[in-house]
């Protein structure tokens, strides 16, 4: 095929063939054409728009750009649980264990933090020994044997993606529907689950702002399972303030220990139960009021905690600190944020709070960059809750104690006052199956 061809045929309106965007995903892939003429198409993309049809073959083709996994030699439904990225969201560390002790096979390739969303790769290297990386081989004996394994992104899955994700960064073209539907999706096809659920986030901490905007993301992507042959079910959640109380990594890892105890604060218990019991019903294993007892049945009776232990011990890691979170280190240096004025805590722009943790040390603003395990925010309030002139809303904690006055006052301006009680919102917005 000609590119240019290609280029010309999607400026002027029309409908790509599914050859045609096999062989615009290799072309990305192996990069055997300019980085211009792959610009071109995308900005062509994402001014003329990919059908539903479009979509799926576009997202398949780069699926099997490259590596894909073959859980096979799995038995059980193999299932998968993505977010679209927010703050504080530590719910894979949750639904993962309590899948996995009703029954789910969860064989699990997860992502790294990367600007102000968090990345569950990060927050279980926090677990002294725990390993990331696995043969293939190990991966899939450590699924059989424990019922789930969550690793890094490995080997030279979905290349046409990295290509073309690259590309959309500089290039303006990012917020098209069909481009991140099929950037996710691809991933999670390449991944091999048999049922997916998608977590897409929707509110100031998320890329999806509004509620139109993530319903729309939701349907494309689940379209695509759909027509993939994959059952695929997508939550949208609310992410329009930081998930739970802690933000950080150690930090993460031990609310949510805290909720497969029993415990933690309700916000996030809601939306991990709300995930895991759908993942369940996806799976085939219950109506969805079933698998809501299920879920809850397996955090109660500890068998959700035990998976998770079972699975940190397999990857190396030191199980003693999920049974004794305390055992984590504290960071050196840490600063409490107290109210500037009384009344109602309004609003806490979710994205600026992420931001604040990256300065702290928590993220990264490129691939690549060291993190600090220990860096954070611990929120004593939230929104709706009322507060006097002078109490303590969060405590900041880092390794560099100079990072802390900067970032408690950009963690000021993060958050708005209010004389009346804000509404209250769900935490789930809507499902799209």
């Amino acid at each position: 095929m000609e590119f240019c061809s290609l280029i010309r045929k999607k400026r002027d309106g029309l409908a790509l063939t599914k050859e045609e965007l096999t062989f615009f995903a290799n072309a990305a892939a192996k990069q055997s054409v300019p980085d211009y003429q792959l610009s071109a198409m995308l900005m062509a993309m994402y001014l003329r728009g990919l059908d539903a049809r479009e979509t799926a073959d576009l997202t398949l083709a780069m699926a099997h750009s490259g590596d894909t996994a073959d859980l096979s030699s799995i038995p059980g439904i193999k299932a998968d649980k993505h977010s679209t990225g927010g703050v504080g969201d530590k719910t894979t560390l949750i639904v993962a264990p309590v899948a996995a002790a009703c029954g789910l096979k969860i064989a699990k390739m997860s992502g790294r933090g990367l600007g102000h969303t968090g990345g569950t790769v990060d927050k279980l290297e926090s677990i002294p020994g725990f390993q990331t990386a696995l043969s293939a081989a190990r991966f899939t004996q450590i699924v059989n044997e424990t019922g789930l394994c969550v690793v890094g992104q490995s080997g030279d899955l979905c290349p046409a993606d990295k290509t073309l994700y690259a590309l959309r960064d500089v290039t303006e073209t990012v917020s098209s529907i069909p481009l991140i539907a099929s950037s996710i999706m691809s991933k999670k096809l390449a991944g091999g689950a048999d049922c997916i659920v998608l977590d897409v986030k929707c509110g100031s901490g998320a890329f999806m702002q509004t509620l139109p905007e993530a319903k729309a993301l939701a349907r494309a992507m689940v379209d695509i399972g759909k027509r993939a042959g994959r059952k695929t079910a997508a939550l949208i959640t609310n992410m329009d303030a930081p998930l739970g109380k802690a933000v950080g990594n150690s930090n993460e890892l031990i609310e949510a220990i805290s909720v497969l105890r029993g415990e933690g604060p309700d916000d996030l218990r809601e939306v991990a139960l709300s995930l895991a019991a759908k993942l369940l019903e996806t799976a085939g294993t219950g109506t969805a009021a079933q698998c809501r007892e299920l879920a809850k049945g397996a955090i109660e009776s500890g068998a959700a905690l035990e998976k998770l232990c079972a699975m940190v011990s397999a990857q190396g890691g030191d199980a003693g600190y999920i049974k004794e979170p305390a055992r984590f280190p504290a960071a050196k240096h840490s600063a409490v944020l107290n109210a500037r004025e009384s009344g109602y805590l309004m609003h806490m722009d979710a994205a600026a709070v992420g931001q604040v943790c990256v300065r702290l040390g928590a993220g990264r603003q490129k691939k690549g960059d060291p993190i600090d395990h220990t860096a954070g925010i611990y929120f004593y309030k939230k929104p709706g809750d009322p507060i006097r002139c002078g109490e303590a809303i969060a405590k900041l904690f880092c390794e560099q104690g100079e990072r802390l006055e900067e970032a408690a006052a950009a963690l000021d301006a993060a958050i708005t006052f209010g004389k009346e009680s804000p509404q209250k919102q769900p935490m789930v917005f809507d499902c799209v199956e």
